[in-house]
C-alpha cells in the first residue's frame, strides 16, 4: 500500500468514525436528555451545532477521501460500480452517505427549533424519526465498510 492510500484510508475512516459516533451518540445519549427535559436549551443547541458542524465536515472529507480512492482502486466505471461486490457495497455506501447527510442535517434543524424559547422536549421529539433514521443509516455505512475492507 503506497503512503498516499494509507493516508486516504486513515482519514476517511477517522472521519467516517467521527461522523457515526457523533450522530449515535446524540441519538442515543442526548435524546433522552431532550426529551425527558433533563437538559438545558443551550447545551441541546450548542450540541446540535457540533453535530451539524462534524457532518459537513465528515461529508466533505469523506467525499474527497472517497472519491480519490474510489480512482485508485478502479471503481469508477460501469464495470467497477457494477461489476463486482466491492463495486455494490461502494454504490451502497454512496447512497447511505447522501440520506445520513440529510437526515443529520434535518434532526440537527429540528433540535434547534425552539431552543431560543427554551424548549427541550417538543424538539427532541420533532428530531428523534430523522436522527434515528440517520443512526441506521451510519451502522450501515459502517457495515459496509467493514464488508468492503474485509474483501467479500
Amino acid at each position: 500500500m503506497s503512503a498516499e492510500s494509507a493516508t486516504l484510508y486513515a482519514v476517511h475512516l477517522l472521519f467516517a468514525g467521527l461522523w457515526a459516533g457523533s450522530v449515535l451518540f446524540v441519538t442515543a445519549v442526548v435524546l433522552p436528555l431532550g426529551g425527558d427535559g433533563a437538559i438545558d436549551a443551550a447545551p441541546l443547541e450548542a450540541i446540535a451545532g457540533k453535530l451539524t458542524w462534524i457532518t459537513r465536515a465528515s461529508a466533505v472529507l469523506l467525499l474527497l477521501t472517497g472519491l480519490r480512492m474510489g480512482m485508485l482502486g478502479g471503481y469508477w466505471s460501469t464495470d467497477g460500480l457494477f461489476g463486482s461486490i466491492n463495486g455494490y457495497l461502494v454504490v451502497v455506501m454512496i447512497v447511505l452517505w447522501f440520506v445520513m447527510a440529510g437526515l443529520v442535517e434535518v434532526g440537527s434543524s429540528k433540535l434547534t427549533d425552539g431552543t431560543g424559547k427554551k424548549k427541550v422536549r417538543e424538539p427532541a421529539k420533532n428530531a428523534k424519526p430523522f436522527l434515528y433514521g440517520a443512526s441506521a443509516a451510519a451502522v450501515g455505512l459502517l457495515l459496509s465498510a467493514g464488508a468492503l475492507t474485509g474483501g467479500i
